[in-house]
């Protein structure tokens, strides 16, 4: 007992706050209902990451999603996504110009009704200077898109995993009656998208 080493209370104190720290950290990076913030551990491994962002991209190229990224200024239509039959314009801000905005007819609500206007209260296209297109990409070109801060809206991993619970994209499962759902579920969707994210954000092979 005489040769019983003595640490200084405040030491043992700080010893305790950075064991306790540890603890929490290493429950976060394990627990699936950790906050975004706590899921941002990145573990390279292309093989899961392109494999996931082929289920990824099955959703963005469905009708519920491509509809409102075209390759022009005209939003699309339709399962089949043609031009919107009264050729609105996407405007500087996406909302529509002059007396076609887009929340003229797309009111905060589904309107009730086969194939009547699908609602939301942020309906709109992506802005002018960030037109972030889906129509005519491969999924090369896609995955390298969506990660590219001057595309996408200036967001970081943080913001991309954090997107996939936007009222739009939430929108994709509650078209209205009448359409189509996206491939798979939501949930399966929100998966797939942090897992390509978290594994590396892996552009699959081609052009």
């Amino acid at each position: 007992m005489k040769n019983q080493i003595k640490f200084p209370v405040k030491a043992l104190a700080a010893i305790g706050v950075l064991l306790t720290m540890v603890g929490i950290m290493a429950f976060a990076l394990h627990n699936d209902n950790a906050p975004v913030s706590k899921q941002l551990v990145v573990k390279k491994d292309s093989i899961a990451s392109v494999k996931a962002f082929k289920q990824v991209y099955t959703v963005l190229m469905s009708a519920r999603c491509m509809n409102c990224h075209p390759s022009g200024d005209i939003p699309l239509q339709g399962e089949d996504s043609h031009l919107h039959t009264m050729l609105p314009k996407r405007g500087v801000d996406g909302k529509g110009v002059y007396a076609m905005k887009c929340s003229n007819c797309h009111q905060p609500a589904n309107t009730p009704g086969l194939h009547t206007p699908p609602g939301n209260p942020n309906w709109h296209l992506p802005p002018a200077d960030m037109k972030m297109i889906f129509q005519g990409r491969t999924p090369h070109q896609l995955a390298k898109q969506l990660v590219d801060p001057n595309q996408n809206g200036h967001k970081d991993l943080k913001k991309l995993i954090e997107h996939a619970d936007d009222g739009l994209v939430l929108a994709g499962w509650n078209p209205g009656e009448g359409r189509k759902l996206p491939p798979i579920s939501h949930a399966a969707f929100k998966k797939a998208w942090i897992t390509w994210l978290t594994t590396g954000a892996y552009a699959p092979n081609g052009k």
